[in-house]
């Protein structure tokens, strides 16, 4: 069999609920607790679900669920690869490869969390999924759109889908310029800053303050970077490559072309949410794609595993 890679989805997968069925009483949840100093165990599993989605609580709630599957998981059997995760989903990778501890993880990710928030005051920024453009249009979209303010292209997600963030004022003329060029949906993404862009600088400064703070260790199994899709071992190398994340893309497609490329043939979801094996499927039809978010998936997935 070929080799695996695990991924861990990253914001906006939240789900009231999510981690209940594969760990309610995983430590995990008391070891968020203690490391955040509020209940984010009753916060997952009870809402309220306007609680959950801001992202301070939406960032170490997604990590916490994400690795309450992964140790489901390992405790089942599963063994991989390779691991990535989008955007935020890169902290869950780096605790599934051991380079950073799961408390430290979640400290980080809640700052992380608000540090994006607090760097752009709300209802100024915004973000925007472009359909069914070519990327190089959706680049010059942007480019042509820069005179009303910041926007750049944050998600490359795959063929036909590409994320942009910014000012609010030049989201809206660079989507209406993908229009112009032949994009046939822009959809505005229900968030609460404007991610993976230059407006995210301050955000990346005091986290990279944060970062300074945490033990990092060479990992396990390697990990292709959001940032430019290479494949990290070293722990020399992470806290550079998560800091520059803060404003730069997230090339999803390009983290999964490079994995393919290295021998992954299954790619395992582990976490709330199928969204990026949607995305998978796409970018890398010949592969196998499972995840891993509840008990049936994880029964499913194992299972598939072991066949």
């Amino acid at each position: 069999m070929g080799k695996i890679a695990y991924v861990f989805p990253g914001q906006g997968s939240q789900a009231v609920g999510m981690g209940r069925e594969l760990g309610e009483a995983s430590p995990r949840w008391t070891d968020a607790n203690a490391a955040l100093g509020f209940d984010l165990r009753r916060l997952c599993f009870e809402g309220p679900e306007a609680d959950l989605t801001l992202t301070a609580n939406t960032q170490p709630a997604i990590l916490t669920a994400s690795i309450v599957a992964l140790d489901a998981l390992v405790a089942a059997g599963g063994t991989y690869d390779f691991v990535a995760g989008h955007s935020l989903g890169e902290y869950s990778a780096l605790v599934a490869a051991g380079a950073v501890d799961f408390a430290d993880a979640v400290r980080t990710v809640r700052a992380r969390g608000q540090f994006m928030q607090e760097a752009v005051p709300p209802g100024e920024g915004a973000m925007a999924a472009i359909l069914g453009l070519d990327r190089a249009l959706v680049f010059q979209a942007c480019e042509e759109a820069q005179g009303t303010g910041v926007v750049q292209v944050a998600n490359l997600n795959g063929p036909g889908q590409t994320v942009i963030a910014g000012a609010a004022a030049a989201v809206g003329r660079a989507v209406e310029l993908a229009k112009a060029k032949g994009a046939k949906r822009a959809v505005p993404l229900p968030v609460s800053a404007p991610f993976h862009c230059a407006l995210m600088a301050p955000a990346a400064e005091r986290l990279h303050a944060v970062l300074r703070t945490v033990r990092v260790r060479d990992l396990r199994v390697p990990l292709a970077t959001n940032v430019d899709a290479d494949l990290l071992s070293e722990g020399a190398r992470v806290r550079d490559a998560l800091v520059r994340q803060v404003t730069a893309p997230v090339r999803w497609d390009e983290v999964v072309i490079r994995l393919v490329k290295e021998g992954a043939e299954t790619f395992v979801e582990v976490g709330p949410g199928r969204v990026l094996s949607g995305m998978i499927r796409r970018i890398a039809p010949e592969v196998r794609v499972l995840n891993v978010e509840d008990r049936p998936s994880l029964e499913t997935t194992v299972k598939a595993l072991r066949g």
